[in-house]
């Protein structure tokens, strides 16, 4: 894919120029100048962050809950939380998604669920609590689910179609001649360099067969051993075809830098929610879907670390062991630290600070494999197929209309986030993106520079913070302030 195909992989060759520009007399200058920035950002962002939980010794506590434009705004999750976390991620994503992200905050919270709301009695009985499956919060989740859906679908297709069509046109091209030895003499000399370097070092296809096969069988018989709901021939079935749906989602990632694999894996938990049947399908389908999701995400992931490797002469051999490696780590790191969420906050609760949003979009989703649409509240079904029209008609327009009208058009998977966690996430990651627009116009060249440094240890500050207050957590030291708002009599 490398190196016959010559596939981008945008990331992993943004990250190869990236790395190289850093072993530069003008990269080492900058990148002294962004370790400076990321390291007085993130102390500056860890200690507004310890501020912070001073005042936070409630439900509705401290700034996270401050009436930036109202309590009525408020009321209806209009306000700035002060998170330096979605700060930080908003000068890093485009405006584009920033402002998809309000919109859809807008049309949701600020238009439909009040609408919504009004109806209660009529269109879901007013004797169960809002956050009831049958109630507004059915409306909430199935609409953004229809959203992510409609926008996964339309990409889906495409990715396979641009795959299928270039895939042909090579194999159209192919001839006796163009072999790897006959490609080379036509090359520039670092690129013959980088092609010999990664050949010479490849990774023999006996290790790759015989890694798959051992971990396949391990799964095999773990899995089910974990979750009784799933039977070992749904483990073995989606081991057989993980490859063929790897190969697809690296192939596409290479031509657009869209990792498909969550697509994959809700096709997977549509599947094994109706085959499994209602006792299990639900369980059935969330592991089946987070196990084909997962053997196909590293495979893109991993073949844009080649592509990295490729552009700077690493080995990739060394790639896979760092891979391995870090693998491994994660095998470790990640069950510690969710518990220790799990543990120390609210987690999954629909009004807390950590309401794990695609747990209950997940969730619902294999509720509905199971349960098909009797599972939805009344008109839901209605609403779930507008959205999902709109977010393929917004694709198209995007990508088939003229490039003037396109730039302009929103993005629905960002829009269907905010429908369920609330219209504060979509403002704070707008005041990220006003922050780079204002450095852009002030300084365009520093900008650039400092922008992803200046986010990332707004993000690293705000985040490392939850480890101590998590510990806090687990020894019941509680804030000894608690700021909240009401309105004066």
């Amino acid at each position: 894919m490398i190196i016959d195909y010559k596939l981008t992989y945008p990331s992993g060759t943004a990250t190869a120029v990236l790395i190289n520009g850093f072993h530069t007399p003008k990269g080492d200058v900058m990148a002294k100048k962004q370790v400076h920035g990321f390291v007085k950002f993130f102390a500056s962002s860890f200690v507004w962050a310890f501020f912070q939980w001073f005042f936070t010794g409630g439900d509705t506590c401290g700034f996270v809950q401050f009436p930036t434009f109202g309590l009525q705004a408020w009321k209806n999750s209009f306000y700035f939380d002060f998170s330096m976390t979605y700060v930080g991620a908003g000068m890093i994503c485009s405006h584009l998604v920033n402002l998809s992200l309000l919109l859809g905050a807008v049309v949701s919270w600020g238009i439909m669920w009040p609408l919504i709301r009004g109806l209660k009695g009529e269109w879901f009985p007013a004797n169960i609590k809002e956050s009831s499956m049958k109630s507004l919060n059915g409306y909430k989740v199935f609409i953004s689910i229809a959203l992510i859906l409609g926008d996964g679908f339309y990409n889906f297709v495409k990715v396979l179609y641009f795959t299928a069509t270039n895939i042909h046109a090579n194999m159209k091209k192919k001839n006796l001649n163009n072999t790897f030895s006959g490609n080379q003499k036509q090359l520039p000399l670092d690129d013959l360099r980088r092609n010999e370097m990664f050949a010479r070092e490849n990774i023999p296809i006996w290790l790759a067969c015989t890694g798959y096969i051992f971990f396949s069988v391990i799964s095999i018989v773990v899995i089910p051993l974990m979750f009784p709901q799933v039977k070992w021939y749904f483990v073995l079935f989606a081991y057989i075809f993980a490859p063929s749906l790897g190969f697809c989602n690296a192939y596409g990632a290479g031509l657009t830098d869209m990792n498909m694999a969550y697509n994959y894996g809700k096709v997977a938990l549509f599947v094994l929610a109706a085959l499994a049947g209602k006792s299990d399908g639900v369980v059935a389908g969330l592991v089946g879907c987070g196990l084909i999701k997962s053997i196909v995400s590293i495979s893109s992931d991993l073949m844009h670390d080649l592509k990295t490797g490729h552009l700077t002469l690493t080995s990739p051999r060394s790639m896979l062991v760092s891979q391995a490696i870090g693998t491994a780590i994660g095998c470790v790191v990640a069950p510690i630290t969710f518990f220790l969420f799990y543990k120390a906050f609210d987690v999954g609760n629909p009004d807390g600070v950590y309401k794990a949003p695609y747990a209950i979009i997940y969730r619902n989703m294999a509720i509905l494999g199971v349960e098909g649409f009797s599972a939805l509240p009344r008109h839901c079904l209605q609403l779930c197929c507008g959205f999902f029209v709109f977010a393929i008609v917004a694709n198209l327009l995007r990508d088939l209309g003229p490039k003037k009208v396109g730039r302009w058009i929103p993005l629905p998977m960002a829009m269907a986030v905010p429908f369920l966690v609330g219209g504060y996430f979509a403002i704070d990651m707008c005041v990220g993106s006003l922050i780079v627009f204002a450095w852009h116009i002030l300084n365009k060249s520093e900008a650039g520079l400092m922008v992803p440094a200046v986010a990332s240890g707004l993000i690293c500050g705000d985040g490392l913070w939850i480890l101590p207050s998590s510990i806090l957590a687990l020894l019941k030291i509680r804030p000894p302030i608690c700021m909240s708002f009401f309105p004066s009599r």
